[in-house]
This record gives C-alpha cells, sequence and structure tokens, in this order.
C-alpha cells in the first residue's frame, strides 16, 4: 500500500458544518460599556416618568381646552381624550378679554428682549472674551455675582428707576431691565473662549481691527450659541409676569400673562377658559423652540463652561 493510500485510511472525516447563529447586537453606551437589559428598561422608565412630568401638564391642559362644555374634566377616573373636540373655548377667550392685543403687547416686548440681549450679549462677551483691559476679570466676576442677586431683591430699586426715568406704566420699562442678562453674556464670554485665537490673529495680522474681526471671524462661529441666548431671552420676556404687573397700569398695555389673570379672577369655575388660555400663551413659545431646535443643542456645546 503506497503512501498516499494509507494517509487516504487515516485522514479523519470533516466535521459537520455548524450552523450559522445570529447574536443579538451588544447594546452599549457612550464609553463602550455594555448595559444590560435590566437597565435599559429602567433607563426608559426613567425617561418615561420624566416625559410625563414635563409634557403631561401641558397635554392634560391642552385635553382640558378641547372639551365642551357638557364633558366633565373631574370624572373619576379622569378621561385624557375629549368625547368631542371643540375650539369653543379659544372664542369665548377672545370674546372675554382682548387676548390678541395682549399676545400682540408680548410679542413686542419679547422681540425687543431678543435683539437687545442678542446684541449686548454678543459685544459684552467678546470683550470679556478676547480683549485685553485692566479689570476684565473684575467685570466677568460682576456677571457672575448678578445672577446670584433674587429678582425679588432689587424690583423696588427698579420700580423707583423707571418711575425717574419716565418709563412708568410703558413696554419700554417693561423691556429696559432684562435688555441684556448677565446669564446670556457668560454663554456667549465662553462660547467666544472655545474658538481658536490663531484664527483672529491671522486677522490681526492681515490688518483686520476688533470689530472686524468680531463681525466677520467670531460671531459667524457662535450661531449656536445666539440661538440659545434668543430662545432664553424669547421665554423670559414672554413669561414674566411679576415686572409687568408691577410696572404697567394701563389695561391696553397689558403682557398676555397679565391679561389672562382675568381668566382666573372672574372665570374660576371655568377650567376650559383657563386651559385654553393656557395653550394660547404656551403655543409661541414651542413654535420657536421647534424652529430652532438644531441650533439650540449646538449652541449648549458652544457656550458650555470651558474649564
Amino acid at each position: 500500500m503506497s503512501v498516499l493510500e494509507k494517509t487516504a485510511h487515516t485522514r479523519r472525516p470533516a466535521r459537520p458544518a455548524r450552523p450559522h447563529v445570529t447574536r443579538a447586537p451588544r447594546i452599549t453606551d457612550e464609553r463602550g460599556r455594555r448595559i444590560r437589559p435590566a437597565e435599559l428598561v429602567l433607563r426608559y422608565v426613567l425617561l418615561l416618568a420624566v416625559l410625563a412630568l414635563t409634557a403631561g401638564p401641558f397635554l392634560w391642559q391642552l385635553s382640558t381646552s378641547l372639551k365642551g362644555p357638557t364633558e366633565d374634566i373631574f370624572s373619576s377616573p379622569p378621561k385624557f381624550l375629549p368625547g368631542h373636540p371643540t375650539l369653543h373655548n379659544y372664542t369665548r377667550v377672545a370674546r372675554t378679554i382682548p387676548v390678541w392685543d395682549y399676545a400682540l403687547n408680548s410679542l413686542r416686548v419679547a422681540a425687543a428682549s431678543v435683539v437687545t440681549n442678542c446684541a449686548g450679549s454678543a459685544l459684552a462677551g467678546y470683550a470679556l472674551a478676547r480683549l485685553r483691559y485692566r479689570g476684565r476679570k473684575a467685570a466677568a466676576l460682576v456677571f457672575v455675582l448678578a445672577m446670584l442677586v433674587p429678582v425679588e431683591g432689587i424690583i423696588i430699586a427698579q420700580f423707583t428707576t423707571m418711575r425717574e426715568l419716565g418709563l412708568n406704566n410703558t413696554l419700554i420699562g417693561v423691556v429696559l431691565p432684562g435688555s441684556v442678562a448677565a446669564m446670556n453674556v457668560l454663554l456667549m464670554r465662553n462660547a467666544f473662549r472655545n474658538l481658536p485665537y490663531e484664527i483672529e490673529e491671522a486677522a490681526y495680522v492681515d490688518g483686520a481691527n476688533a470689530w472686524q474681526r468680531f463681525r466677520r471671524i467670531a460671531l459667524p462661529a457662535v450661531k449656536g450659541t445666539l440661538a440659545v441666548v434668543a430662545i432664553f431671552a424669547f421665554m423670559g420676556a414672554w413669561d414674566d409676569f411679576l415686572w409687568p404687573l408691577v410696572v404697567l397700569s394701563d389695561p391696553d398695555k397689558f403682557t398676555l400673562t397679565i391679561g389672562l389673570n382675568y381668566l382666573h379672577g372672574t372665570f374660576a369655575n371655568d377650567e376650559r377658559l383657563v386651559a385654553a388660555g393656557t395653550v394660547i400663551a404656551v403655543a409661541p413659545l414651542i413654535a420657536l423652540f421647534a424652529c430652532l431646535q438644531r441650533y439650540f443643542f449646538r449652541g449648549v456645546g458652544e457656550g458650555a463652561v470651558k474649564g
């Protein structure tokens, strides 16, 4: 018997091929650590709980505003979806108070606040981050300390100042105290500090002055943070209740938050009108955030606190 024949007789039989088993993909976090199924379920439960706590009250108000006068809004168990949705409550709100005039006043105040905060915060933030002068650190500390002062503690001083300037009972008097917020200045400062300084050095070598570097190089690079400042300014001016209530006395100049207070006083038992007014007040904020959300999340990273 030849060597080849002996090798053929002693060769082991081939093993049958194992069936291909498809493994479930591993779920990992941002660090590459594997997430256990129980941990994943717990995360989703917590996210759903936070969603219910944040979005639940607004959805309940929206549902209440769409219920007709024959539906019981205090039934047990409560009914979330209206049986016969109607917009009659919104019409009643418009007939009860001049809601659209109040909304226009709020829009004027909010738009002016957005313009002044974006312009003032960008200029002040760039000066704190890029310009070299004496007292720069002290100026930054002043803005930090200004955030620690409660509004209620200085509201009397603000009212006295507006009265001396003759701006009481005017929309300018509503806008002026919050025209440049300290938090917005610090956001813009940190956004400018996160930019590479070499870009501005090249422009400085080419002969660009501080204003040209600010307008053509630095400002276009922090559009995301400007969107964050715009959202914060709009929300603060639109939702403000205490300061307009103090400084305004003419009903024709009331903002929306003060005007809706009439619904609570005169129609306290009709929660449908209150819910409809609340939805009218919140709807512009939702629309604004929906339009600027991509800039908002990008701007949060630009304006993060730099160590």
